[in-house]
């Protein structure tokens, strides 16, 4: 049994959508003509788009879920199945549940890969977009040491967690990004509005102006003529650039110049060692094999040479090293991260410290982000204020060179 997505018009002409499970396209066209449907399109809904039965094209899901949606279903899955129903109509309440088109139709597909016989690590596996290695190797192990329930249990609160903390830093930054608009709006509509209507009363005049003045309207000048081209200029540098990171080596240079700069570098490294720590502690303690469980957790690692670092350890590791040790000799961890790996090591209590790590670093990587936002806003009003008081003077100065005359 697959899971289908189909268009049809039901009898008042309106065209419907939606998903349901069947063993062929022409099965599911039928269950919409008992309803009184005309189909319109039946497409087996799958991540890679593959041939149908009866003709149906394969739909192509090219999009994962976000991060908020593949919180809210682990966290479904994870109180469904430890509530002890079965995971088949676990899989069944997380579709309905779900009021997003993309993720009912994946939950959908999962439970028919499933009730066909196979696992639900091999059903996530069909939207590798959608779960994650880490996730899908975690649910694995969960299933081969029967505790899918708890694996799921870490899952949700991880999920959760990345998602409560992206939300934080995107509120963070919304005021600071509403300030820089502002400022640039602005000063661009003093620049290339005010200052212009001004200035003409002078030029009539035929009066010297300071230098202040005549910067101030050569800048003017410039954004009239040529801000167009300046916008679109900018506009193509940044498309340039993302273009740029497609390449590893110019995404390589760029990740290594961010862990040059003192704060960035600080909030990247912290950010990266914080997530390869709770990957890391997630799939050990789900028994994942160490080195099988570096491997998957250097993939959530986005910082390239950070990423290096860890594969590199790993084959450290694998010839006899400690982790610990491996990763010290990288030298892209913080301090801390260390110590506490090295004490879970020796104590054999490293899941345990590896989550303490994770919860360390992402407590400093916040502490750091809201202290820089915090520093940030007033020194963007102030910038703000000086780039203006600079505007009134430049026309200021005119006038009283004008008032001293007349005395």
């Amino acid at each position: 049994m697959a899971a289908f997505e189909y268009s049809a018009l039901d009898g008042n002409g309106k065209e419907l959508k939606g998903v349901l499970e069947g063993d062929t396209a022409r099965q599911v066209r039928q269950q919409l003509r008992d309803k009184g449907w005309i189909p319109l399109s039946v497409d087996v809904v799958a991540e890679r788009s593959g041939a149908g039965d009866d003709g149906g094209v394969g739909l192509r899901l090219g999009g994962g879920l976000s991060a908020a949606d593949l919180a809210m279903v682990t966290r479904q899955l994870a109180t469904l199945i430890g509530s002890g129903l079965p995971l088949e109509e676990a899989l069944r309440a997380a579709a309905r549940q779900n009021e997003r088109p993309r993720t009912r139709a994946i939950m959908t597909a999962v439970r028919a890969r499933v009730m066909e016989g196979y696992s639900l690590a091999d059903g996530f596996g069909q939207f590798p977009r959608a779960f994650p290695e880490m996730y899908r190797a975690t649910v694995a192990a969960g299933e081969q040491t029967g505790k899918l329930d708890l694996v799921l249990e870490r899952l949700a609160d991880y999920t959760e967690g990345r998602q409560e903390m992206q939300q934080k830093i995107r509120l963070a930054l919304f005021y600071p990004a509403i300030l820089v608009l502002v400022a640039i709006l602005v000063i661009v509509l003093l620049m290339t509005f005010v200052v212009p209507e001004v200035t003409d009363a002078f030029d009539t005049a035929g009066q010297e102006l300071p230098p202040l003045t005549r910067g101030m309207i050569a800048i003017s000048d410039f954004l009239r003529a040529q801000g167009i081209w300046l916008v679109l200029g900018l506009t193509v540098a940044v498309l340039a650039f993302v273009y740029a990171l497609r390449n590893n080596a110019f995404r390589h240079r760029f990740h290594q110049l961010q862990l040059r700069i003192p704060l960035v570098r600080r909030v990247v490294r912290g950010a990266n060692a914080a997530r390869f720590a709770r990957t890391f502690s997630i799939l050990a303690n789900a028994g994942v094999p160490v080195l099988e469980a570096m491997r998957i957790a250097s993939e959530v690692v986005s910082n390239l040479p950070m990423r290096a670092a860890v594969q590199g350890a790993a084959v450290m590791v694998r010839e006899g090293s400690g982790i610990s040790l491996a990763l010290e000799r990288s030298g892209q961890f913080p301090p801390m991260m260390l110590h506490l790996v090295a004490s879970g090591e020796n104590s054999g209590r490293l899941e345990a410290m590896l989550d303490r790590a994770a919860t360390n670093q992402e407590r400093e990587v916040q502490g750091l982000i809201s202290t820089s936002l915090t520093v940030m806003e007033p020194l963007i009003i102030l910038t703000m204020g000086a780039i203006v008081l600079l505007i009134v003077l430049s026309i200021m100065l005119p006038i009283f060179q004008m008032t001293d005359l007349l005395h």
